[in-house]
């Protein structure tokens, strides 16, 4: 499995800039199934200009145009999401998709956004911002992820470290930090660059995975060789 998928522990905790981190660290394709609220811009564009023209951007499955949950934004419209539309593209390397709100934002009526990841078996990266109320947050993240038998690559805390916070749910969750993402009023493409140096260590046992798993469609992210 060469895709990576990118959840947080609510709306508004800076999925959109670690998925560009890490776009960046892995060299990797961007892929965001479903984008609402088309006035305000879309992650897309946002990620294709942190990360350079350089960077391939799969076209979303749905776009709405409600700042809203995906089931109330396509509703809205007279549509409805269909989770057989969410088809993974085929990424000659690592896949970064960028999920909607939480793991547990609703697509439809019936089905949530961690019922597809189930369904497509893809591990997870949790984005917790710290702040106020972020253990609850992230606590109850990591359960609802846990319950489904995700594979849970680890936590990316976003914002000014707080040591109590970070340790606590670190040591109940058992999980590995995979990175800390300084906040940034405006982070540009020179700091996303300077983070995805960063983090692309903590990534090495899964880029060594996927090297074996798929030996000839891995790509070094500094220098473009085939690693």
């Amino acid at each position: 499995m060469k895709t990576l998928f990118v959840t947080g522990t609510d709306t508004g905790v800076g999925k959109t800039l670690v998925s560009a981190i890490l776009v960046k660290a892995l060299r990797a394709s961007y892929w965001k199934p479903i984008q609402s609220g088309l006035e305000e811009g879309t992650d897309t564009s946002l990620v294709q200009m942190l990360c350079g023209p350089e960077t391939h951007c799969f076209p979303e499955a749905y776009r709405l145009h409600m700042p809203a949950s995906p089931h109330a934004a396509a509703a809205a419209e007279g549509r409805s999401i269909a989770l057989a539309d969410l088809v993974l593209p085929i990424s000659e390397g690592p896949l970064v998709v960028e999920g909607a709100g939480g793991i547990l934002v609703p697509l439809n009526d019936e089905e949530l956004f961690a019922d597809w990841v189930q369904q497509q078996g893809l591990p997870v990266v949790l984005v917790s911002l710290n702040r106020l109320g972020s253990i609850n947050h992230t606590l109850l993240s990591v359960e609802a992820l846990m319950n489904r038998h995700l594979d849970i690559l680890g936590i990316v805390f976003n914002g000014d470290e707080v040591p109590t916070t970070e340790r606590f749910i670190l040591e109940y969750t058992a999980l590995p930090m995979l990175g800390r993402i300084p906040w940034c009023e405006q982070p540009d493409a020179a700091f996303v660059v300077r983070q995805a140096e960063l983090i692309r260590p903590a990534f090495e046992s899964w880029l060594r995975l996927q090297r074996e798993a798929f030996p000839s469609g891995l790509k070094d992210a500094a220098s473009g060789n085939s690693i």
